[in-house]
């Protein structure tokens, strides 16, 4: 089999112990769309791509590849709506996700243009990137802040929803559901990026659940779920993310590689988003 993964960084630690493992028995190439001279010839596709970039170039390069008929991890789709927090909150919400109430903006306006939020509330640039916006907003005075700092910002506006100050981190591959606790970068000395294991068996079925429905809805085989534990039973969604990097999660590279396999075979396809 051929497997290229679409990237520009195949040195991933998720992506390289998946091509090591690959290796011994097929062809595991790589390529940046973002670098990429043109688009590929029909006649040559690879078997599976496995999507792990999200530029405009490359949702236009894995767009291309699903025309002329190869399977793409994530879909071209589902990767770009993930990116878009107003459109993602709108179709987790409309789904019956527990997702948490979420409000667009055009940019971060003064107190008094829309009238104050119930503070405290959480801000996020509308698009998702790196090094985007997520802060914690408790008054005007640090509205005022962001504002000066993000003037032309489209955002989204959440509630902060109560918590114990950890996230739990989701990840599923294909079948595969991998968890972890990790310290909240909007909580109180919330700077320690180090994330804690968590056995499936620690959580309960209704969570588990939740994120099974993500990827269904959502169209995505490789994703990320952030979820809150905010009392009452049910966990609140604060964020999905497509094809994440699921570092340190013992079994993670496994579950990729025995996915590209799967859907290079034709025995799995890809899921594709359906439309409202």
């Amino acid at each position: 089999m051929r497997i290229c993964l679409l990237t520009p960084a195949p040195d991933h630690p998720l992506l390289a112990r998946a091509t090591d493992l690959l290796t011994s028995q097929h062809t595991v190439e790589w390529l940046d769309p973002g670098t990429a001279d043109a688009l590929p010839d029909p006649a040559t596709l690879a078997d599976v791509y496995l999507l792990k970039t999200r530029t405009p170039r490359a949702l236009a390069y894995a767009r291309h590849l699903e025309e002329h008929g190869a399977p793409v991890l994530n879909s071209a789709a589902a990767t770009e709506l993930c990116q878009d927090r107003t459109a993602m909150a709108d179709v987790a919400l409309r789904a019956g996700l527990p997702f948490v109430a979420t409000r667009t903006e055009p940019s971060l306006r003064l107190p008094g243009t829309a009238g104050e939020p119930a503070w405290p509330v959480v801000v996020k640039s509308r698009h998702s990137r790196r090094h985007d916006l997520v802060a914690r907003v408790d008054d005007a005075e640090r509205l005022r802040e962001l504002a000066a700092r993000w003037p032309d910002e489209p955002v989204v506006i959440q509630p902060f929803t109560p918590n114990s100050g950890w996230d739990h981190k989701m990840w599923v591959v294909g079948d595969e559901i991998f968890a972890g606790l990790r310290r909240s970068e909007l909580a109180e000395g919330g700077t320690d990026k180090r994330t804690r294991t968590l056995g499936l068996g620690d959580l309960p079925d209704e969570w588990l659940e939740v994120v099974r429905r993500v990827g269904e809805i959502f169209a995505l085989d490789v994703y990320g779920v952030d979820l809150l534990d905010a009392g009452g039973g049910a966990p609140v969604i604060v964020d999905i993310n497509a094809f994440p990097g699921i570092r340190g999660q013992h079994g993670a590279p496994e579950a990729l590689a025995a996915l590209a396999l799967h859907t290079a075979a034709g025995s799995r396809r890809p899921r594709v988003p359906v439309g409202p």
